[in-house]
């Protein structure tokens, strides 16, 4: 246990997500590593604030990277390291840092045993080997190409399963915080009804985030509230008084533990 284990009200470490390449901004592939990271760091009790979409432009990730790494206590970049020209992301990382770029040996050992007797490592596939100097591996369990981590920032795939892998080795080097707990309240009243005393609530409850999300199920209007943060005490009382708040406009709310917003 840590000492922000030990105490509900220190800081959580923040997190933000850099995903990188064009496919994601044109629209033919939509992203499904930001809602995973999300989930798994909200566990471990560090906070994403920030994801930033950028295209294979060495400018602009270099850029977003540094802008990145110097406000947040974690970073994580998705997708472009693999073997083709577009695959620029380990480049840029090097740039940030100011280091060279070099042929990692461990990452080449790796790669001559996942393709041996196969004959298919060619150069284009060696280029999952670089990594900027200083660069510590990140396992790859399912296609051997490793991430890495150089300072405060994971670089992993943009394959969904692979980064999920990647992710499931990174996390054990994480500092974490208390965890994060959520508290649900859905109605079936519109969130313009609700809206001044959520206001009123949320400024008794400033260690609270307090989150409306409106939806259209079946036919019928509604809105689920959101309550999230460390100390479980607090989130228990403003959900009961929340309940009270929707029950007093004519509503009949649902609450719910655990439910992530």
């Amino acid at each position: 246990m840590t000492s922000s284990d030990a105490n509900p009200t220190a800081p959580n470490p923040t997190a933000a997500v850099l995903i990188i390449g064009n496919e994601i901004l044109s629209g033919r592939t939509k992203d499904a590593n930001l809602p995973h990271i999300a989930e798994k760091l909200g566990e471990i009790g560090i906070r994403l604030r920030e994801a930033r979409v950028v295209p294979d432009v060495p400018e602009e990730i270099v850029d977003a990277l540094n802008a990145l790494r110097a406000r947040y206590t974690y970073v994580f970049t998705t997708g472009g390291i693999g073997p083709t020209h577009d695959d620029i992301t380990s480049e840029c990382v090097a740039r940030a840092f100011g280091v060279p770029l070099e042929r990692n040996a461990d990452a080449v050992e790796r790669l001559e045993r996942h393709y041996a007797g196969r004959q298919q490592l060619n150069e284009a596939r060696l280029r999952m080997a670089n990594v900027p100097a200083g660069g510590i591996l990140v396992d790859n369990p399912i296609s051997a190409a490793p991430g890495y981590q150089i300072g405060n920032v994971f670089v992993l795939a943009g394959v969904p399963n692979i980064m999920q892998a990647m992710l499931d080795s990174v996390l054990p080097r994480l500092r974490g915080g208390p965890p994060i707990h959520a508290r649900t309240v859905s109605c079936e009243l519109a969130e313009g009804r609700l809206a001044a005393d959520l206001g009123a609530l949320q400024e008794r409850y400033p260690q609270l985030e307090i989150g409306s999300y409106p939806y259209f199920r079946r036919g019928d209007f509604g809105v689920s509230l959101v309550l999230r943060g460390t100390d479980e005490a607090a989130l228990d009382t403003a959900a009961e008084e929340l309940c009270g708040i929707v029950r007093t406009l004519g509503g009949t709310p649902a609450l719910t533990i655990g439910a992530k917003g």
